[in-house]
């Protein structure tokens, strides 16, 4: 099935990264922050509950959280997680899933035109980079803000005409598989990252670690 694969499109939240040891802690400073102004009840938030939101767009998660909260009071909150994540990986609190580094090493020196999708601001992605070298790897890094927060699958649609086919979306939330299926390229899942039940129901094959990939391509 993927023996043609030329292109790869990988998300990093929950597929390269463990992004709840970083967005865990981010989230739960936002939400103090709209307690304490008085915009939210009290409520102790556990990693399952905040790992939802892992895989959305800061625009499309207080669409679904908060939608009724003021503009204003969003924007601060959302900026809240975007420093304290920065933070975060400044402190080298970020970490990859383990043989993430050796895996993208991997298909980079197969010849893959490795390209990175995540549904994430300018800032973090350019953190990652910096602290992991990611642009070692990729070709290119792609997140959502650079494309005003559409859907992934919108993003891919325009990604996908500058690189040769055929090609694979990887990842580990819906919206990466439905990001692969509205393009009609090949899915891979992720179960070890942050999906919920039935969300890689229709991924073409599913992996437990990002170290599979070397057997698959």
């Amino acid at each position: 099935m993927f023996e043609n694969i030329k292109t790869i499109f990988l998300d990093y939240d929950g597929t390269i990264h463990n992004s709840i040891k970083i967005y865990g802690p981010a989230f739960r400073k936002a939400y103090n922050y709209l307690v304490n102004i008085g915009e939210a009840p009290e409520k102790k938030w556990n990693d399952e509950e905040i790992s939802y939101w892992l895989g959305f767009s800061s625009k499309a998660m207080w669409e679904e959280f908060m939608p009724d909260i003021d503009t204003d009071i969003r924007d601060k909150a959302s900026k809240i997680i975007g420093r304290e994540m920065v933070s975060q990986i400044n402190s080298r609190k970020a970490v990859l899933y383990p043989h993430a580094i050796e895996t993208l090493r991997y298909l980079k020196a197969k010849g893959y035109n490795l390209v990175f999708l995540s549904n994430c601001s300018i800032g973090y992605r350019d953190k990652a980079k910096e602290i992991f070298g990611l642009n070692s790897y990729f070709v290119e890094m792609a997140c959502s803000e650079e494309y005003d927060y559409i859907s992934k699958h919108e993003i891919l649609a325009k990604l996908k005409k500058k690189y040769p086919i055929d090609m694979v979306m990887i990842g580990d939330r819906f919206q990466d598989i439905e990001a692969g299926k509205k393009n009609n390229i090949l899915t891979i899942g992720c179960n070890y990252g942050f999906h919920k039940l039935g969300e890689l129901d229709e991924a073409d094959i599913r992996i437990d670690s990002i170290k599979q990939l070397k057997y698959i391509l």
